[in-house]
């Protein structure tokens, strides 16, 4: 289930995040973060991912 979550971060950088907290603070900031640019989104999930294993 990792790997799906991981692919999702990369793909949809809020899927990712929804995925492993939720619909939470983070999920916010990732949102924002993805609409002010692709990359910084990817690695805000990719992070949250990570963290909360």
């Amino acid at each position: 289930m990792e790997l799906v979550k991981i692919i999702c971060a990369v793909l949809l950088p809020p899927l990712g995040v929804f995925l492993q907290v939720g619909i939470g603070k983070h999920f916010w900031i990732n949102i924002l973060l993805t609409l002010f640019g692709y990359i910084p989104g990817i690695v805000h999930a990719i992070w949250v991912v990570a963290k909360n294993k």
